[in-house]
């Protein structure tokens, strides 16, 4: 990617803020061409320059789902998962699974990285507020999630890999899903030897264990379950299913939309795309050019590119 000026970014977004009317536009043609370290550095000569913060400006200059995709993309990483955590944490519903995304699809240090920007912007620690939300099963499972530092490392322990998924055959088969091995299993080993282990279940056991995790559509706490397991074994078909959820519903989920667009779009947006083609034979821009309009939709659009360039 090109190199551009700081300073000259700062002043076409000061000028986009200037007299009558707001340049969406510019505003456009700017952020959702840069990185987050661009980004990051916008903001602050930005801040240097006129004493101002560019995401104050953004949110009095901006309105609705325009506003909250440009603000969550300017925003660094750590802080916008800290953000999205917190307002995940504030509207608690059984069926929230976006404390399960943050913890599962983020490598251990950017979920360090998020817990360290929930302390500095809400003066509490992520942990505090998950378990005087969650309750039940489901603080069972997340406080660990979102507790745990996992080991990032490709090691698999095969004799391990065996003995954990007979265990947790044994405990889904007695239904007790909520078990403290299921538990301490899924929140606590490496992405690598999860997927060594629910291989052995599959070639051991003959289904894969989300199969065996749907017995009951209906129960909240086993969606929460199967959404751990998509997001530490194949987050893309997790996105995927997300995004086919926001768009196909009568009437868009505007906030999963934008949550999975700003998340992924430096990560693995292309993998998300091909994944999205391939189980809808339509294209992903094409279904969000079809479902938002405006510079929403422009924005979304160019988000979505952001990494083919």
């Amino acid at each position: 990617m090109a190199t551009h000026s700081v300073t000259e970014d700062c002043e076409q977004l000061r000028k986009a803020f200037a007299g009558w009317g707001t340049n969406e536009g510019l505003i456009i043609s700017i952020l959702a061409h840069r990185s987050s370290a661009q980004i990051k550095l916008i903001r602050e000569t930005y801040a240097k320059t006129y004493g101002e913060d560019l995401l104050k400006d953004l949110d009095k200059e901006l309105s609705s789902d325009f506003e909250r995709v440009v603000v969550l993309w300017a925003l660094d990483p750590a802080e916008r998962d800290a953000f999205l955590a917190n307002e995940a944490t504030k509207r608690w519903t059984s069926s929230n699974q976006v404390l399960v995304e943050i913890t599962c699809t983020r490598t251990s240090q950017q979920l360090l990285l998020a817990k360290q920007a929930y302390h500095a912007r809400f003066k509490r620690s992520l942990e505090e507020d998950v378990a005087s939300h969650a309750t039940g099963d489901f603080s069972k499972l997340l406080i660990p999630l979102v507790s745990i530092y996992r080991y990032e490392g490709d090691e698999v322990n095969m004799t391990l890999a065996k003995s954990e998924a007979k265990i947790l055959h044994e405990k889904i088969s007695e239904k007790a899903y909520n078990h403290e091995d299921v538990i301490r299993i899924l929140s606590t080993r490496s992405k690598a030897q999860i997927n060594a282990t629910l291989n052995r279940y599959k070639n051991e056991f003959g289904n894969d264990i989300n199969k065996d995790l749907k017995t009951d559509p209906k129960d909240e706490f086993l969606a929460i379950l199967r959404a751990t397991v998509k997001c530490l074994t194949r987050p893309e078909k997790y996105f995927e299913k997300v995004l086919r959820l926001a768009i196909n519903k009568r009437g868009t989920d505007e906030g999963a939309l934008t949550r999975v667009v700003t998340t992924r779009a430096e990560i693995d947006m292309k993998i998300i795309k091909e994944e999205y083609h391939k189980r809808n034979s339509v294209t992903l821009d094409h279904a969000i050019g079809k479902d938002t309009t405006g510079d929403y939709e422009k924005m979304l659009l160019a988000l979505i590119g952001h990494g083919d360039a």
